[in-house]
Parts: C-alpha cells; structure tokens; sequence
C-alpha cells in the first residue's frame, strides 16, 4: 500500500507518519521509486503500537525507540525478548534506598515472591523495574502505616497471577514471536487503565453490598 492508504488505514496523518519514520519509529518502507515507497501489514500494526506506546502511555520518543528496539532484539530468546521489550517501558519511581523503611520493603518483597514461588522473579530481583516499583510501593505504605504485610499483599499477587495467564494467552493469540512481543507490550500499556478500572468499578459493587 502507498502512503496515503497507510494513512487512511491507521488512521494516522501522513505527517506523523513521516515524523514516525524519520524518528525510526517506523520501519522504512519498500522503495519502488526514488520518491515512493510501498507499506504493508507490518507497517500498519507497528503504528499501533507506537500510537499506544506515544499516545496513551504518554512516553517520550526517544524511550519508545529503546522499546522497539528490545523488540527487534532477536539474539534473544523469546522469553527474554518479551522480557526486554515489557521492562524498557517505563515504570514508577525507584525506592529511595537511604530511606529505612525501603529495607523493610526489599524484605517483605524478597519473602512474598519466596511466597509465591516466583523463581525467575527473586533471580532478577533488583534489576526488574517492576520489582522495584513494588518495593517503593510497600515502602510508601510502611511510611504511612497503612498495612501491607505478605498476608495482605498475597491475595493481590495471586490475582495478579491469575491476569498473567490471561496475558499471555492473549499474546500467544499471534503467530510469530514478534507479534507476540509486540502485543505484550500494547497489552501491558493499554490494559493498565482498564485493570484500574475495573478494580474501582468492583469496589464500588462491593461497598454497595456490604454497606449500601
């Protein structure tokens, strides 16, 4: 397809289409003249991608170039690779590491995952950001002295691990290892709001029936 249709298929203007590719955000197209060039499917679903990625994660440039990056990474093995390309997404804040209550966080984590047999989870430990985020989040609420010890923290991590599996039964919905990666990374940024959703859409359903 010419630019134009690529356009009117994604519904993305040609002009940041062309700023997409410029920015390498976008695989060149096949050059079929000195001034056209030919898209095809895979052009059509990497702007998905970057228009999730750009427009509702609300990420820089420059960092969605490094996600799509890890996704191109094929030295990696496939587990790596969604590995990668999920990690070079920004995360929240790292824990403040001078702050005493982060020491108990790390051990509340450390012992959850050991909780949860989350083997993989406790080898990358500290290099995971979201293993990171985790520990800044508990750390929060130890300074707050809300409760969030593993007893009150295992409900959610086996529910969390309930929506991995549907995670990833969605991912293997494509075919090659690339789609695959590349769904993994549009699941985890379009899906975050409709989990918060939900999550506050079903507390109100609670507190209704307990108190309403």
């Amino acid at each position: 397809m010419r630019l134009a249709e690529l356009s009117e298929r994604s519904g993305v203007p040609i002009p940041t289409i062309k700023y997409y590719l410029r920015e390498r955000l976008l695989p060149p197209g096949h050059r079929i003249t000195a001034t056209q060039a030919e898209y095809d499917d895979t052009h059509l679903r990497r702007l998905g991608l970057v228009r999730a990625l750009i427009q509702v994660g609300r990420i820089p440039v420059a960092t969605a170039r490094q996600v799509l990056a890890a996704i191109a990474d094929d030295s990696l093995d496939h587990h790596m690779r969604l590995g990668a390309a999920v990690w070079s997404i920004p995360h929240g804040q790292d824990p403040d590491e001078e702050d005493p209550a982060t020491a108990t966080a790390h051990r509340t984590a450390e012992a959850l995952l050991e909780r949860l047999d989350w083997e993989f989870g406790r080898e990358t430990g500290a290099r995971s950001p979201a293993y990171r985020m985790l520990v800044a989040g508990i750390a929060t609420m130890l300074r707050l002295g809300y409760p969030c010890g593993i007893e009150e923290l295992l409900p959610y991590a086996r529910s969390a691990s309930e929506l991995a599996v549907t995670d990833l039964d969605l991912v293997e919905r494509y075919e090659s290892e690339e789609e695959q990666v590349e769904a993994a990374v549009a699941f985890t940024v379009l899906y975050e709001p409709v989990l918060l959703s939900l999550r506050r859409l079903a507390q109100t359903e609670e507190s209704n029936r307990r108190f309403g």
